[in-house]
């Protein structure tokens, strides 16, 4: 494997710096209009929707230059490129192969424009992430279809204001994979209820969805009918290097050995503590066992070679690595470590405290470890389901 960079890909990094510096405050000084002047100037670079076909508005960028941009910006700790990550990672792309003249249209632009915010309605009660397993009901009536059902844990449905909804229109296919068809629908459509979650930190950032005879006009269908799982499966494909979530892991260590620094254990400083030091090895060996996963998913990509089921093992590496890292965080602190923020001795703001509590974030979002794990073992490893 070639860790070099072209030229070329070194001068894409040192633009990409060169912007950041220029245009990213520290948090303090940015202001209320702040994150309106920064979508407006990364889309003026071309860098909401980077890797997309210059005809769909993109830039058609690189995959390798894709993940320089994304690591460069996850370093920087950078706000998002655009709104809605759903609409650039998933509902984009899946719009732009199956949708429609008038859907491309219509969808697009406003997704590169950070004009709307989508969410995905996938998992449902009962189901856990058995994606194929849904019961959200459909039918055809006319020019348009009767949705009844329920989704649940759906990431950003509180403030969103599309959902790209998997339901199932024939509940007699011989498969369970057969039958399903994707919608794209208005959050504020009659008949739909949102209830958010609140986790145990406070935040809203699940919900569970209620359709009742929401009606969704037929050229609202993404796809064939009955073509719902290929849609999916193909919009869920998309670039899953998880580069930028590798960054992200190692941002996080670093702030965990700045907080190692500033404590002490048992009246000597935790940095000279050879437990201490040796667990943040051990992250640090995990995390870059990740990068160099990464690197090898990136590769076979730029191959042309479709990624499958080796993506879960960074999946569960980073589930694990989520909460050892926050628990390991919290018990060094003691017990102004459990202080959230506002608490009198509150440890980084209360930072890590809260993120002990929102580890079903980052570890049930998107497969659950035993999911993970599944997969792992019949697909990777061969193993028998019985």
């Amino acid at each position: 494997m070639d860790f070099d960079y072209t030229e070329s890909e070194q001068s894409f990094r040192q633009e990409v710096q060169d912007f950041l510096r220029e245009n990213l405050p520290p948090k303090k000084d940015r202001d209320e209009h702040f994150l309106k002047n920064w979508l407006e100037k990364v889309r003026e670079r071309g860098w909401v929707g980077f890797s997309w076909p210059k005809a769909f508005g993109g830039s058609d960028g690189g995959l390798i230059e894709q993940a320089i941009l994304k690591e460069e910006m996850a370093l920087a700790k950078a706000p998002p490129l655009g709104t809605s990550m759903m609409g650039l990672a998933w509902v984009g792309p899946g719009i732009m192969e199956y949708g429609t003249e008038e859907q491309k249209k219509k969808f697009i632009p406003d997704i590169l424009d950070s004009k709307v915010t989508w969410c995905t309605g996938y998992s449902e009660p009962n189901h856990g992430s058995d994606l194929a397993a849904i019961q959200c009901k459909a039918e055809l009536i006319g020019d348009h279809y009767l949705v009844n059902g329920q989704k649940i844990w759906t990431t950003g449905a509180p403030w969103s204001q599309w959902i790209i909804l998997l339901t199932r229109t024939d509940f007699k296919a011989k498969s369970k994979h057969e039958g399903i068809t994707c919608f794209l629908v208005p959050m504020d459509s009659p008949g739909v209820e949102v209830k958010p979650i609140k986790n145990m930190a406070g935040d809203k950032h699940f919900a569970e969805i209620f359709f009742t005879d929401v009606q969704v006009p037929a050229e609202n269908r993404l796809g064939a009918e009955g073509e719902g799982w290929k849609v999916t499966v193909s919009a869920l494909a998309n670039e899953r290097s998880s580069i930028g979530e590798v960054t992200q892991m190692f941002s996080k260590l670093d702030e965990l050995k700045e907080l190692v620094r500033s404590t002490r254990v048992q009246g000597r400083p935790a940095a000279e503590d050879p437990a201490v030091r040796r667990q943040l090895a051990r992250f640090e060996t995990k995390i870059a066992a990740m990068k160099y996963n990464g690197l090898r998913y990136l590769t076979k990509q730029i191959k042309g070679e479709p990624l499958s089921s080796e993506t879960s093992v960074n999946k569960l590496h980073r589930a694990s690595l989520e909460i050892e890292m926050d628990d390991f965080a919290v018990s060094l602190s003691g017990e102004a470590g459990l202080q959230l923020k506002g608490g009198e001795n509150a440890v980084s703001g209360g930072s890590w405290s809260k993120s002990a509590l929102n580890w079903p974030n980052v570890v049930i979002g998107g497969g659950t470890p035993n999911i993970q794990r599944n997969i792992i073992a019949e697909r990777i490893l061969g193993l028998p389901k019985d």
